[in-house]
């Protein structure tokens, strides 16, 4: 049951860390029971005040600022219960860290893990490392893995280093790659595959993603064959650009489709590796470079093949 309450008057003291964050988004990371044209409207108005002045929505909150919130109505939603930190999923997240310092986290995410709660989900990856790290108050995801993907997660601290590595993935300087295990042989020649791709949401908010000439998105992934086996090719994925579903999509639309991949695969191989022992996505972003925006220098992080993964390929003869 949902009523609509009232908030009080809030009075927010900008910290250092927040300098330079424009006023809308700075409100609307803080009230997410708000909808973005409530927040909108009190900005416009002016019932927004910053240091006890009307400011615009693109007015870049300084260091020592304080911002006035004017009463607003929200959904009282009973509240969720607390991630308990003595639940084993999220206990193993401990062992699963690949780097942590006071900047940020880099995690082995294990597969079939969501990296947020939400869609029927309670939590994720996130809200497991929130409540395991109390004191970091501003954790948040720098780039996301799909439930089913494995392997290196960026989760920021600050939210001067969620700034700094945005920046770095939209210049396309971190580098992200992927093993995937695939359908046939490999042909050596496939060195890149540029095929648009389009995201459709369907109606139950499943998304499936399609190669789409006319209307997809531009988008780009190298490979490298690293083992060929008689069952498959191991192979290398970078992806250059981060559609949904990329590396599915590029190595299935190519007649390679990933071992058990649910959505986009190949039935007859899934089933072959699933006699093997093989019960989840071979989908495993192996390692991640990027500059550490604390010490400028360039950090790469590599995340161990889980068991899955690993023995299944003992079980494969090679070519």
């Amino acid at each position: 049951m949902t009523e609509n309450i009232k908030t009080p008057v809030q009075y927010i003291d900008v910290e250092e860390d927040y300098s330079g964050q424009r006023i809308d988004n700075f409100l609307m990371a803080r009230l997410k029971s708000i909808p973005k044209s409530v927040i909108y409207r009190v900005l416009r108005k002016g019932e927004v005040r910053v240091n006890k002045k009307r400011i615009k929505p693109e007015y870049k909150l300084q260091t020592g600022d304080q911002v006035r919130v004017p009463p607003l109505v929200v959904h009282d939603e009973p509240e969720k219960e607390p991630v308990s930190i003595g639940l084993a999923m999220v206990k193993n997240l401990e062992s699963h860290i690949l780097f942590e310092d006071n900047d940020l986290i880099v995690l082995n995410k294990p597969t079939g893990m969501a990296v947020h709660g939400g869609s029927g989900l309670s939590f994720g990856v996130i809200e497991a490392l929130r409540a395991l790290r109390p004191t970091a108050r501003h954790l948040e995801l720098v780039h996301r893995l799909d439930r089913d993907t494995s392997g290196c997660l960026l989760i920021a601290k600050k939210r001067s280093v969620l700034t700094n590595l945005h920046e770095q993935l939209r210049l396309k300087t971190v580098e992200k790659k992927y093993w995937a295990l695939v359908a046939g042989q490999w042909d050596s020649k496939i060195k890149k595959v540029t095929d648009p791709l389009r995201k459709n949401t369907l109606q139950s908010g499943e998304r499936v993603v399609k190669v789409d000439e006319a209307q997809g998105k531009p988008s780009e992934t190298r490979f490298k064959i690293l083992q060929r086996y008689e069952e498959g090719t191991l192979v290398e994925a970078f992806p250059v650009t981060g559609r949904t579903h990329q590396i599915r999509v590029h190595t299935a639309c190519k007649g390679h489709a990933i071992a058990c991949d649910d959505k986009y695969g190949d039935n007859e191989f899934t089933s072959q590796m699933q006699k093997l022992g093989l019960n989840r996505l071979y989908l495993h972003a192996k390692t991640l470079t990027f500059t550490h925006p604390g010490t400028g220098k360039l950090l790469t992080c590599e995340a161990p093949l889980d068991n899955a993964l690993s023995s299944v390929l003992e079980k494969l003869k090679r070519k």
